[in-house]
């Protein structure tokens, strides 16, 4: 288990810094109780081997007049690796498509785009989605509502588990 090769104060800068990325290092180096020199040691080490990838904000989508949050599910016709490798990288190109996963089951893909209204998603969806290549359904739904969006991963979660296996 990858999680199990950090130690309990590794994982607990993480859950900080996952709450709250813009902290001092001196704060987060009390919340975790060690000084800041090995803090900020720890930090670029977790950002070097690849458990902490960036810092960003969490902007408000329809404050900034992003007002149409939709769920694109893809079927392609092909799923060779090539294939699916390239639809990747189309997606990677499309400004509106926010995330991109590749799922099992009855779809190969979900999209998660935005667009700032109904007339902007709908080009998109008539003129690149549906006409790129290799695509041979797409079916959309709206989101009407979030109730929940939580970024990261429940260290909680986590702690319980690795206290259980120890």
């Amino acid at each position: 288990m990858v999680a199990a090769r950090l130690d309990p104060i590794d994982r607990k800068i993480l859950a900080e810094l996952q709450a709250d990325g813009r902290m001092t290092n001196v704060e987060l180096a009390s919340r975790v109780g060690i000084s800041a020199p090995p803090c900020l040691r720890r930090v670029r080490t977790l950002e070097e081997q690849g458990y902490i990838r960036g810092y960003h904000a969490d902007v408000d989508a329809r404050e900034l007049g992003f007002e149409v949050q939709v769920y694109a599910m893809v079927g392609l016709q092909s799923q060779a690796e090539a294939d699916l490798s390239a639809f990747e990288k189309r997606c990677d190109g499309w400004p509106l498509v926010r995330e991109c996963h590749m799922l099992n089951g009855e779809v190969d893909f979900i999209l998660k785009c935005v667009a700032p209204d109904l007339s902007t998603f709908q080009r998109f969806l008539t003129e690149e989605l549906t006409a790129a290549e290799n695509v041979g359904s797409v079916k959309t739904s709206l989101v009407i509502r979030g109730a929940k969006d939580e970024p990261g991963v429940p260290f909680d979660v986590l702690e319980e588990r690795l206290n259980k296996t120890a």
